[in-house]
């Protein structure tokens, strides 16, 4: 049965989780696989709950109690449950809840490369994307796509960041994903080789001379393929476009120079669909 406790003193030190603690801290607030996250609304917490994410507590505006959050409430066991009304929760937070609900989460371990990659016909491969919001949409993306796992390099930003859990809208529950090396010094050439040794072609999006068109029928008949998209800005860095199989344009028109990472992803991961 979960406790229901009315915010008072928005300064409890049992709200730092939800306020006043950094991502890194959530994230390193024991161990690392032991870590918090937070997920936001009920259709995204819904979806971290199926996938077996252990919730920690609650915080939600008082009318969700017989809203959306009852039952959230249910199926959260004995977790408290924070509630006040949207202006104080708002003043605590510093915006508005989504839907009216936050709920933090235990991480849990990150599976290998090789968990993610085992009958993967098509994985995308994120080099360096520090925004969360581009991080989200190409999670929704490859959801919605048939990507069959992601991998992120060792500086790309954290999946499991609010805003890039949010922006997902779940999805980043759906797609298994990990870390492709645990050191910036492990990519590109530890994880281009682990790809290779895994069974797949290397697909370097990025827009230069020698590059084939993404409509190329030879990347259609890859069995196993890895898409490599680059950070925001500056794209995939040379020495890992140099060391991929293939090199991958989507063709522009009207001068246009290039589309954003989160918008990219989605016409390659439909076109670089398996067949």
């Amino acid at each position: 049965m979960a406790e229901i406790i009315e915010v008072r003193d928005i300064n409890a030190p049992e709200l730092d989780l939800f306020a006043r603690l950094t991502q890194a801290q959530l994230r390193n607030r024991r161990e690392a696989e032991k870590g918090i996250f937070i997920a936001e609304s009920p259709k995204v917490i819904g979806r971290a709950l199926d996938a077996g994410y252990e919730p920690q507590a609650l915080l939600m505006e008082r009318r969700q109690l017989d809203g959306q959050g009852a039952e959230l409430v249910e199926r959260c066991g004995d977790v408290p449950v924070y509630t006040a009304e949207r202006e104080v929760l708002a003043e605590l937070t510093g915006y508005e809840l989504t839907r009216g609900v936050l709920c933090a989460m235990g991480r849990k371990p990150l599976p290998t490369v090789e968990e993610v990659c085992r009958n993967a016909g098509r994985v995308a491969v994120l080099e360096s994307i520090v925004d969360s919001t581009n991080i989200g949409a190409i999670f929704r993306s490859a959801a919605a796509l048939g990507i069959d796992g992601v991998l992120v390099t060792p500086s790309c930003s954290d999946p499991l960041y609010r805003r890039a859990v949010r922006v997902s809208m779940g999805t980043v529950f759906q797609v298994p994903w990990t870390r492709i090396g645990e050191k910036a010094e492990q990519w590109p050439g530890w994880g281009l080789e682990k790809l290779r040794e895994l069974g797949f072609k290397t697909a370097a999006m990025a827009l230069r001379d020698d590059s084939v068109s993404i409509d190329d029928p030879a990347l259609a008949r890859e069995e196993k393929l890895a898409i490599v998209l680059g950070t925001e800005g500056d794209g995939l860095a040379v020495e890992t476009i140099a060391a991929c199989d293939y090199t991958v344009r989507i063709p522009m028109a009207h001068d246009v120079d290039s589309l954003n990472v989160a918008a990219a992803s989605a016409v390659a991961f439909w076109e670089l669909r398996a067949r």
